[in-house]
């Protein structure tokens, strides 16, 4: 068996050892609260089929908000069989492989189970008891427990998603987890009040109070999804148009994707923020489209060396890229990354001719990444360069071409290896902007 399937047979075990265990603590049917998980865990089934998609393969609901009331008012196996059945018609309607709906099964499982028994065991009781209490003292009884039952559930959800993302893409479980985590983490917080407030109003209310709450969210939940939708298509726009660009010069296809990863490695090696790599590797993947002007065409195209002349058309391609950049309002931040990524450390490189720590950072981190990859690419008049190789030429340069520190990094750092690794999926892909979004996460591909 793969790793992934010994993986998801864990996940599935552990989920039901978790439902017994709820079994136990409160065995038997409940007739007064199976009207709530029927009607809550409908509503969860609803947003299930209006997620969206998330990087390396996750995809992102707001279930969560129906399933986690659902635990308030009923903490019991009933939810976890109400949740589980919810998310086995929504795998089945989206028509995923059986791996894939045994692990959304259980993962979804053992995240809601696991909650409602922390939650438990920390006093916590069903909202049903407290109706007749105030909305202010409902939550100040309830409030450790609650906490704990958010915390527990967004913990296991997304660490069990994530984990099973890397298993697949032999990736690093922490990295994918803060890549589809991180920027949602804010709303996720958020939506703590609207699921006490979700449930509060069931046990108040019925199923019609509810409803006329979810409405509204499931409409906002549609915008979320929207935008997220809307960054894929300019991101797949942008990939369309480099690669259109690169397919003028056979020798550098794949050029401007190359040097994204690479400058997204280097930036790692430094310690830059997640959002502040995301936006080196969207300059990076930039940094040529400039070469799209058709004054470029016949030099990209001649098999020979450039005459003083064609040199020195060619280095106007950074000012090109960069006035091609500016033409998109929400791309305009990269202006500058794009054209200064030719400029050397002392100050002899192009258009501009900036010198040092003038030269904007994401522009110094390309330069390392645009050379990395001439030196590693095979070309007509010699052979790409080995790992050995490339460290002895950046030393060589280092002060002149290259700014010494990023240097020094580099190459100290254990990233550096990952430039010569032949398979990069261990590289999260480049995004032009990412809308957080509140997640209930489930693996939607890679299994």
């Amino acid at each position: 068996m793969k790793r992934i399937h010994w993986y998801v047979l864990a996940v599935s075990a552990t989920a039901l050892v978790i439902a017994k265990a709820l079994y136990e603590l409160r065995p038997g049917f409940e007739p007064g609260s199976a009207n709530a998980v029927i009607w809550l865990c409908l509503l969860g089934f609803v947003a299930l089929l209006q997620q969206h998609s998330l990087p390396k393969g996750g995809g992102g609901s707001a279930a969560f908000i129906p399933f986690l009331a659902c635990a308030l008012i009923a903490p019991s196996w009933m939810t976890i069989a109400g949740v589980a059945l919810a998310n086995v018609v929504a795998e089945l309607i989206s028509k995923r492989t059986p791996l894939k709906v045994t692990f959304n099964v259980a993962q979804m499982s053992l995240a809601i189970g696991l909650a409602i028994l922390v939650y438990r065991l920390l006093g916590g009781q069903s909202l049903v008891i407290l109706r007749h209490s105030s909305l202010a003292d409902s939550s100040l009884v309830t409030l450790l427990p609650f906490v704990a039952l958010l915390s527990v559930f967004f913990a296991v959800n997304t660490f069990a998603v994530s984990a099973a993302i890397a298993a697949t893409n032999h990736g690093n479980i922490l990295r994918i987890w803060k890549q589809n985590t991180f920027g949602a983490i804010a709303y996720d917080v958020l939506s703590g009040p609207i699921v006490f407030l979700f449930a509060w109003f069931y046990v108040k209310s019925g199923p019609l109070g509810a409803a006329g709450l979810a409405i509204p969210l499931l409409g906002a939940r549609q915008f979320y999804k929207t935008n997220r939708q809307l960054e894929r298509l300019n991101e797949e726009l942008l990939q369309l148009m480099v690669k259109a660009i690169e397919a003028r010069d056979p020798y550098t296809s794949g050029h401007s994707r190359r040097v994204a990863r690479y400058s997204k490695v280097i930036a790692r090696a430094l310690g830059l923020s997640s959002r502040r790599i995301d936006g080196v590797g969207v300059a990076a993947l930039l940094h040529d489209v400039g070469k799209i002007h058709e004054i470029y065409a016949p030099i990209l195209r001649k098999p020979g060396r450039l005459t003083p002349d064609e040199w020195a058309i060619m280095q106007t391609h950074p000012i090109k890229s960069a006035e091609l950049v500016e033409t998109v309002s929400h791309l305009k931040h990269f202006v500058a990354p794009v054209r200064h990524h030719h400029e050397n450390w002392d100050g002899s490189g192009y258009p501009d001719g900036v010198v040092g720590e003038a030269i904007p950072l994401e522009s110094r981190i390309i330069m390392f990444a645009d050379t990395i990859d001439a030196m590693t690419t095979d070309r007509p008049y010699r052979k790409a360069l080995g790992e050995g190789d490339v460290r002895g030429e950046l030393l060589k340069y280092r002060g002149t071409q290259f700014d010494p520190q990023i240097c020094d990094q580099l190459l100290s750092s254990p990233m550096f290896s990952l430039l010569f690794a032949p398979d990069s999926s261990d590289i999260v892909p480049i995004e032009v902007r990412r809308v957080p979004t509140p997640l209930g996460v489930r693996l939607v591909s890679g299994l």
